[in-house]
């Protein structure tokens, strides 16, 4: 009994209920994830999994690290270049104890890009991960776990017509973030917009290869966006060997988009 106890509790502690991706909203829509080309996906695996709490899931060829609120896929490729650079130049997240991430983090090798108050008023950071994307941490000691998917950050000369696109397609409100006031949300991420002095390259290739929403029902929402006049990269299609619906789309800055079906089954 005690060994079956044991294993129990080792389950619990590898298996995080919180792991999964938010309640979408009426319109069936919520984050799904973000893909980075990754030159060695082993190390990737480790990363995320030791210093973001995330849990390994496969299906087929794809390999993903479930996180609180999103997911992380990688494509085993060397990227062109690193996040910085382009329109979507990082993502972030909430961490509980600033000082226990960053301590564990620096005794893995791994260097703090800089450290700061940010927007919200709390202790936020930059690093960079291995092969260039950025990633934003901000201190929240209420937080109920230890680390939780929070924004992504767009940068482009023409932010408000970037984020203008993003309400009226997806259907999403105008919602503050601290001192930045051009933001929106989808459940479980926040979709921040700023200005660049430059246009910036667009996303594939490079680390962050692409953003993903997850939507319940895929088929009809890329029909509604034809209907719209937006063009699909890649037209709804059924992938049977990841259990996966997936469409592509770019919007007006280069940033590729991912519309799936399935994620939150991972």
């Amino acid at each position: 009994m005690r060994l079956l106890l044991t294993a129990v509790t080792l389950l619990a502690l590898v298996s995080p209920a919180n792991a999964q991706l938010a309640v979408p909203n009426e319109a069936g829509l919520t984050y799904g994830h973000m893909h980075l080309n990754v030159s060695d996906v082993e190390l990737h695996k480790q990363l995320w999994v030791e210093h973001f709490g995330g849990v390994l899931t496969q299906k087929g060829s794809l390999i993903a690290v479930r996180l609180n609120g999103l997911l992380i896929a990688f494509s085993g490729r060397e990227p062109t270049a690193g996040s910085q650079g382009s329109v979507m130049d990082h993502f972030g997240f909430k961490v509980r104890s600033m000082e226990k991430f960053l301590a564990k983090w620096r005794a893995a090798g791994y260097e703090v890009d800089s450290e700061f108050t940010g927007s919200e008023g709390q202790a936020n950071a930059y690093v960079t991960v291995p092969d260039g994307a950025r990633v934003e941490l901000q201190e929240d000691q209420m937080l109920p776990v230890e680390i939780s998917g929070y924004h992504i950050h767009f940068r482009t000369p023409d932010y408000e017509e970037l984020l203008a696109w993003y309400i009226d397609v997806f259907g999403l409100e105008l919602r503050p973030r601290g001192t930045i006031q051009t933001t929106t949300n989808v459940p479980g991420m926040n979709l921040s917009f700023g200005t660049s002095d430059e246009a910036l390259a667009p996303t594939q290739g490079r680390a962050i290869d692409h953003i993903g929403f997850e939507v319940d029902d895929l088929e009809a929402l890329t029909n509604e966006l034809k209907a719209k006049g937006i063009t699909l990269d890649t037209d709804f299609r059924v992938i049977d060997s990841i259990q996966l619906n997936i469409a592509y789309l770019t919007d007006p800055s280069g940033v590729r988009i991912e519309l799936t079906e399935g994620y939150d089954a991972y």
